[in-house]
C-alpha cells in the first residue's frame, strides 16, 4: 500500500499518492487523474505498478476534492489552474526521478489525465522518457502543448466509441505526432467506451481490454524509462 507525500512544485509544495516497489532502485512513473480527482482508483493503478516493479506517484491535482457524480466532477475540473496543475505534475516528475535513481520517468494519465499526460510530456522533454495517454485527446486550442520539445515515445489507448476522446480525434493526434517524427503508437479498442479501464465503472469497464492495454504498457514503460 502507498502513502500520501509532500514534494516540492516550483517554490510551494503539492502532495500525491505515492506506491513504492520492494527494490530501492527502480523506474517510475507519473499517474494522472481522471477528471473525479484522486480517487481510490487511481490510487490503486499506483499500487498496482509498485506490484510490477515500478515507483509510481499520482499529484493530488485537486488539493484534497473528489467528487463522485459528473456535474460535481466538471465543476472541478473548470475551477482547476492549468498553471498550478503544470507545476505539480512537473514537481512529481522531479520528484520521482530522485527517489527512482534514473534520468527519467515515464507518464500515464486517464481522461482529463491523459490529456494532461502529454501536456506534462511536451513541458518536461528533459525528463519524461515514455507517455502513455488513455483516451484522452488535448481538446483545447491554446495554449496548447509544444510538442516540438516532447522527447517521449507514446503509446496511446483510446475506446471505440467515445464521444470526448473519438477514434477520429485520436487517429488525427497520431498522426500529427507521427508527421513530427516521435515514436508514436496508438490503439483503439473495439467496442470499449470511454473510460474501459476503470474497473470502479461497471456501466464502462472492459476487463479484456483492460487486460490488454496494461499488458502493452507495462512493457512499453520498462523499455522506455531509463
Amino acid at each position: 500500500m502507498g502513502q500520501i507525500i509532500e514534494f516540492p512544485s516550483n517554490g510551494a509544495s503539492a502532495t500525491g499518492y505515492l506506491a513504492s516497489p520492494v527494490e530501492k532502485v527502480a523506474p517510475g512513473v507519473v499517474v494522472i487523474q481522471e477528471w473525479w480527482g484522486l480517487v481510490d482508483h487511481v490510487k490503486d493503478v499506483c499500487d498496482r505498478f509498485a506490484a510490477n516493479g515500478f515507483y509510481a506517484l499520482a499529484p493530488d491535482l485537486y488539493h484534497g476534492q473528489v467528487a463522485s457524480e459528473p456535474d460535481g466532477a466538471m465543476k472541478a475540473m473548470m475551477a482547476m489552474e492549468l498553471s498550478t496543475a503544470a507545476k505539480d505534475m512537473s514537481g512529481a516528475v522531479t520528484e520521482l526521478v530522485k527517489r527512482s535513481g534514473g534520468s527519467s520517468v515515464g507518464v500515464v494519465g486517464f481522461c482529463m489525465g491523459g490529456a494532461l499526460a502529454l501536456v506534462l510530456a511536451a513541458d518536461r522533454g528533459d525528463a519524461v522518457s515514455a507517455v502513455a495517454p488513455f483516451y484522452g485527446v488535448v481538446s483545447w486550442p491554446s495554449p496548447g502543448p509544444d510538442f516540438e520539445t516532447m522527447s517521449a515515445a507514446v503509446q496511446g489507448h483510446y475506446a471505440e466509441h467515445d464521444d470526448s476522446a473519438s477514434p477520429e480525434a485520436s487517429r488525427a493526434l497520431e498522426e500529427r505526432l507521427k508527421a513530427m517524427g516521435k515514436d508514436v503508437e496508438f490503439f483503439i479498442y473495439p467496442g470499449t467506451h470511454h473510460a474501459f479501464f476503470n474497473d470502479t465503472r461497471p456501466e464502462v469497464y472492459d476487463a479484456h481490454s483492460a487486460k490488454q492495454a496494461w499488458d502493452r504498457l507495462i512493457p512499453f514503460f520498462r523499455e522506455h524509462i531509463n
